[in-house]
């Protein structure tokens, strides 16, 4: 039997999935980040998989949202993307500690994997934390800096209105240039990670993954399936059965 919880990590609401058998094992651990506007009850299916097959499962809820809302509209919600995705990758830190102290995790067996927000949340903890064992980006994108400045680009072309300042605009790229993947490849060291993604995504383009991905593919020389990328060449933003397959049998490979 598979159990559901919820509970809290500190301040963190979260949901934990794990075997009854194992609830109150030393296991290895997966944290699993949902996308923007979604919740983690939307993503119980990953949840499944990787219970199944012998994981820990915490999957936290990002800040202003589900029962972290604040009744903000999806514009508003947008506008504090990056704080919402930098707060995540800071919380990790407060899960692994937790989790490790009470004796339920083996704290060099975790992983972290997310769909959109939640990727892109999961490429930047990579450069974050050392302690992530494996990675799976689903819809991310590593390169925080310039997904920021497209992004920008984007509200400028649907005439919204950012109500930031050139220098304040500055200082967010200043912020995330240290946790932006793409500037700092090296801090991946050789661990497992791997990214899905459809051809056809209109809301986190393919190129960005694809290209830090064909950058990168040298310093993996040696380490086949270690450093692998998944294209879905019919899908737009949304992550396919065999997407959330591929994303259980990395952990149980990597894991």
């Amino acid at each position: 039997m598979i159990l559901v919880e919820k509970k809290r990590i500190e301040h963190i609401p979260v949901l934990h999935i794990v075997k009854q058998k194992q609830f109150s094992d030393s296991m290895p651990l997966i944290i699993f980040l949902h996308g923007f506007t979604s919740t983690t009850e939307r993503n119980m299916h990953y949840a499944y998989l990787f219970a199944e097959k012998g994981f820990r499962v915490i999957m936290p809820e990002a800040k202003y949202h589900g029962t972290r809302s604040e009744g903000l509209s999806e514009t508003e919600l947008g506008f504090r993307f990056w704080e919402i995705v930098l707060t995540s990758i800071e919380e990790l830190s407060t899960i692994k500690q937790e989790l490790v102290e009470e004796g339920l995790v083996d704290p060099a067996r975790i992983g972290v994997a997310g769909t959109s927000m939640g990727g892109i949340t999961t490429l930047g903890a990579m450069a974050k934390h050392e302690w992530i064992r494996t990675g799976v980006s689903l819809m991310g994108n590593p390169s925080f800096e310039d997904f920021a400045l497209w992004q920008l680009n984007e509200m400028e072309k649907r005439n919204v209105k950012i109500g930031l300042s050139q220098e304040q605009v500055s200082d967010l790229l200043n912020q995330l240039k240290q946790y932006d993947l793409s500037l700092q490849p090296e801090k991946l060291n050789g661990r497992p990670l791997l990214f899905w993604h459809g051809r056809l995504d209109p809301v986190v383009p393919h190129q960005a993954a694809y290209h830090f991905y064909e950058q990168n593919r040298k310093s993996y020389e040696g380490a086949k399936g270690k450093f692998e990328f998944i294209t879905d060449e019919n899908a737009g933003h949304n992550v396919s059965n065999a997407g959330v397959e591929a994303t259980a049998n990395w952990f149980e490979k990597h894991i």
